[in-house]
């Protein structure tokens, strides 16, 4: 199964702040809900983990970050992440490019455009599910990278997006996510808002 997103994020801070922590990759890794990197192989290659339950299930990957490409003109960086779960049964592949654009009014964004294929027990979520699954996971990542750019400042903001970086979940688990995706699904089954 495969889930394609383009989401996008409006930043504090600088284009160049925002540019500085999207090269991060252990950095941008720890803004993804249960997600983190376990060993730097090289500049471009990493092994990393991520870790969510929802609802009863539990699933656990173990996989490598290759960096296929950093443009600095652009601003631009592309990744591959592949993984396997601990048990075997669930493979999911992510093809990340994220860039970040100065707006008109001199702010920041965040962009990226992702292609996610799972496959096995994880995929028989199944298409809508997935896609809102995706989606609280996305959403849930571009408030983390905001507020690690915004603790690049200075001042009152900087200092309480430092508190709550401090505060983030290490991983996604409960029932406040798995309502927010079963109310996304709803809508996304009756076209509401």
């Amino acid at each position: 199964m495969q889930v394609d997103l383009d989401k996008e994020f409006a930043l504090p801070g600088t284009t160049a702040q925002a540019w500085q922590f999207l090269q991060d990759i252990p950095g941008v890794a720890g803004c993804m809900p249960g997600a983190e990197i376990t060993d730097t192989i090289d500049e471009h290659n990493y092994k990393g983990k991520v870790k969510m339950k929802i609802g009863p299930a539990t699933m656990a990957f173990n996989g490598d970050i290759v960096i296929n490409s950093i443009d600095e003109q652009k601003r631009e960086l592309h990744l591959i992440g592949k993984g396997q779960d601990s048990k075997g049964t669930s493979s999911a592949t992510m093809d990340l490019t994220a860039w970040v654009a100065e707006t008109d009014a001199g702010a920041s964004t965040l962009k990226g455009n992702a292609s996610v294929t799972v496959t096995g027990k994880a995929a028989s979520l199944g298409g809508r599910m997935m896609m809102q699954v995706a989606d609280q996971i996305m959403n849930q990542f571009g408030a983390n990278f905001s507020d690690h750019v915004a603790a690049m400042g200075e001042g009152e903001q900087a200092e309480a997006a430092r508190e709550h970086i401090a505060e983030q979940p290490k991983e996604i688990n409960g029932l406040k996510f798995a309502w927010s995706v079963f109310i996304g699904w709803l809508r996304s089954l009756f076209g509401g808002k």
